[in-house]
This record gives C-alpha cells, structure tokens and sequence, in this order.
C-alpha cells in the first residue's frame, strides 16, 4: 500500500493538537462464527452483551471460553460480539509462548495459513484449523477523520507515541468506514511497551 504524507493537514492540526488520536487496547479475545457459537455454548446459544465497545455495534459478550495450544491454556478468554462468518482468534505474542503456537501477526480477516488452536466451551470444544493470529495495529477512521489526516483506506502511517517510554510505531494500518470512530488499536504487549492505556493519545506524523 502506498503510505501517504499528510504535511498540509498536519501542520495545522498540530496547532490545534487535533492531530491527536485515541488509543484503545485490546485484549486476547474471540470473534465467533454461529456454527462454532452453537458446538461451545449450545444448540440456542446468542451472545449477551456484557459491556459495549468503542467501535458502534461492537461489544463483549458475557460468554467466556478457553483457549488450548500444545503447551498450554489460557483461560477466560472474551468473546466479542456479533458473530462473524469465520472464527478468528486474536492473541499476543506473550500468548504464543504460553500456548506454544506460532501465530502470524495479521490484518483483521487475514485468516489463510494463520495458526491452529483449539477453543472450549461449556457445550463443547472446536480446533480450528486456521483463525488464530496476533493483530496488526491498525487505526479506525470515520470518512471524515481519513480527510482530516489526508489518508485512504489501507493506508499505511507511522505513529509516534510521547512519554517516558515513547516509541515509533511503523506500518500502522488505516481502516476508513462510515461506522468506525477514531481510535488506535494496538494489543497489550504493544500498549506495556510504551505504557499506554485506554484512551491516552497518539499522533501520527509525517516521514
């Protein structure tokens, strides 16, 4: 992807401090397919919404279930609602180590060829074959947000991150919809390394 240079918007953004975007940290969790939802929690199963989230229409569910590796469990995991077409399982790198799988770090849907695992329920437990991968950073924007920074859909920026521990993020993935709200997603290997929390701000700058 062609990753974009915003000078024109930026440097008065700056004067502003609009150029700030809010960080939002994600924990391991789950996004389930209704088959899978069915083999874990029962034949009448629907997810209950347990708190919402930042992004409109999405939220935690109440339901929990628990992740097995080769060398490992963790369990109470999340799962996110609503469902989706396929599973997919979203995890740290801290996370591989303890499951002993090798998780690709992937944009969100990028499911061929990414790691094995499998999940258990009350009712039930699945192996999914393919599904489990570490989530690339990723920024939502609203259309109107992607014409304030100057960027598209796909795009890639670099994010600086201020502070006592302040860092670059690089190829940070922009994801534009008329849905979406402004926030940065980074999990919480990521969000530790930096001492970030929910909320604190980030920027994107120019190359």
């Amino acid at each position: 992807m062609v990753q974009r240079n915003p000078d024109k918007y930026m440097a008065e953004a700056f004067k502003n401090d609009e150029a700030k975007i809010p960080v939002g940290v994600s924990n391991r969790h789950v996004h389930l397919a209704d088959r899978d939802l069915i083999a874990l929690f029962g034949d009448d199963a629907k997810l209950t919404n347990f708190k919402g989230l930042s992004q409109p229409g999405q939220f935690a569910s109440e339901q929990l279930i628990t992740l097995v590796g080769p060398n490992g469990v963790i369990e109470k995991v999340r799962v996110l609602g609503p469902t989706r077409k396929k599973t997919q399982v979203e995890i740290s790198v801290s996370d591989c180590f303890k499951l002993g799988i090798k998780a690709p770090i992937r944009d969100s849907g990028d499911l061929k060829d990414s790691a094995q695992v499998t999940l258990v329920g009350p009712a039930g437990s699945v192996t999914i074959e393919e599904g489990c991968i570490i989530a690339a950073r990723h920024i939502h924007m609203h259309h109107s947000d992607a014409v304030r920074y100057g960027v598209q859909d796909g795009d890639r920026v670099t994010v600086k991150v201020s502070g006592p521990r302040g860092v670059m993020f690089y190829e940070v993935l922009v994801r534009v919809h008329e849905n979406y709200k402004l926030e940065m997603h980074i999990d919480m290997d990521e969000a530790n390394a930096a001492c970030l929390r929910n909320n604190d701000s980030v920027e994107i700058i120019t190359n």
